[in-house]
């Protein structure tokens, strides 16, 4: 096949212009106004523009408009349903990346002023790294070859809020809504994720996900592999006998531990020491359970630091495989610094229940628009080869700092159409 001459290729903007209203006109159903759906349209553009911030007012000042009022409306009154955008973003995830890739579990805190906005207590924030008064969102994240972008979110409602009727009602939370653990909200989002058809060969996720048991147990009748990290006082069951992980750890032959790579990072490949154990369990035919031990490189006299996960895979599985597929945890990391950073997901001043989940959803939906935006870049630089005139369509590698996004919007000079 005949490689495109340079005259043919599209330029960015035009690359830019084309995904876009793809996406809008996919999205278009969701909303049956048609000043609904240029109001959409106008948001996602201003949540992708350079913007410093992405809240009312300056998101209606990008649009030309002279008030937040339309804008407020569109999250707080206009006619759509949040769930319908999401169930098209996470189709358009998988039709944009493919599927059987990794969905990782994690959340994130957006610090907040005051009582009333929906979900907000004094609660511990990784945000922050330590207990602020925020809101607590469970988000799942998609990653594939690189590629990692938002697929879907939950509000943790605390039972300072779930216990206090008139509280609920003042933030528009549906009364169907009851208190649910982070865990219980996680299981929420895959089920309803992997049933929509964005199939994962893994799930994997933090402690606060590894050490609750239903969790656990949904995904392997499912037989559906995962890698969950979990505390060092968990028990499991070696040859017939249970005991804490880190005892285990401590019984560990030296010849039992290898040298793996968690994959790149931003200063080259992630390398620690790790070892595993098989685990007695029912298990269906052709699957096993593992705990997994990861430690840290020696750093002069200090001592390693462990981490713990369980495993649940096809028997064929490598511990090289587990350790990539373990490293793909920090993914959701970046995803939530990219949006954060690139997309305003933490921008909104809105209190309500249905006014958040509007926001971080076109957040999300912005996001994963840059991913797809980034992806289709890089086949056109393939497309031009090691042909001397080649322009500066810059790739950026998914793998590099965390601020790749912000990298790749500067270097493609991006702006909204």
């Amino acid at each position: 096949m005949e490689k495109k001459a340079l005259s043919s290729l599209p330029s960015p903007e035009e690359v830019w212009e084309s995904l876009f209203d793809q996406l809008c006109e996919r999205i278009g159903p969701c909303f049956a106004r048609p000043e609904t759906r240029e109001r959409v349209k106008s948001y996602l553009k201003g949540l992708l523009s350079p913007i410093e911030r992405k809240n009312g007012w300056q998101l209606a000042e990008e649009a030309g408009e002279a008030t937040p009022y339309a804008m407020q409306y569109l999250l707080n009154r206009a006619s759509w349903e949040s769930e319908e955008v999401r169930e098209h973003l996470q189709a358009y995830v998988r039709e944009s990346l493919g599927p059987g890739g990794i969905l990782v579990i994690d959340e994130t805190g957006f610090l907040k002023k005051g009582k009333k906005s929906v979900g907000v207590q004094r609660q511990y924030s990784g945000t922050a790294g330590r207990i602020e008064n925020c809101q607590i969102g469970v988000f799942l994240t998609y990653a594939k070859q690189g590629n990692h972008t938002l697929v879907d979110r939950e509000l943790y409602l605390p039972k300072s809020w779930t216990e206090d009727s008139e509280r609920c009602q003042a933030a528009g939370v549906p009364e169907r809504v009851i208190f649910a653990t982070k865990p219980e909200l996680a299981a929420r989002m895959l089920w309803r994720t992997l049933d929509a058809g964005l199939t994962a060969t893994w799930v994997t996720g933090d402690t606060v996900y590894g050490n609750h048991r239903p969790l656990r147990q949904g995904l392997a009748a499912r037989k559906q592999a995962y890698a969950l990290a979990i505390s060092c006082q968990e028990q499991v069951e070696v040859l017939g006998e249970h005991r804490r992980v880190d005892q285990i750890s401590e019984s560990l032959p030296l010849e039992g531990w290898h040298r793996l790579s968690a994959g790149e990072g931003s200063k080259g490949a992630r390398f620690f020491d790790w070892a595993w154990v098989e685990l007695t369990s029912s298990c269906q035919e052709g699957w096993q359970s593992w705990l997994v031990v990861r430690r840290s490189l020696l750093a002069g006299e200090k001592a390693a630091k462990l981490a713990y996960v369980l495993v649940f895979a096809p028997t064929e599985t490598t511990l090289s495989s587990l350790a990539q597929v373990i490293g793909t945890r920090w993914t959701v990391e970046q995803c939530f610094e990219e949006s954060k950073g690139e997309v305003g997901l933490d921008h909104y001043e809105v209190r309500s229940w249905q006014g958040w989940y509007r926001h971080i959803t076109l957040s999300m939906l912005a996001h994963a628009f840059l991913v797809v935006l980034r992806t289709e870049s890089q086949e056109l630089t393939d497309e031009q080869g090691e042909d001397s005139e080649k322009k500066t369509w810059k790739f950026f590698l998914p793998h590099s700092p965390s601020k790749t996004l912000s990298a790749f919007k500067l270097q493609r000079g991006l702006s909204c159409p």
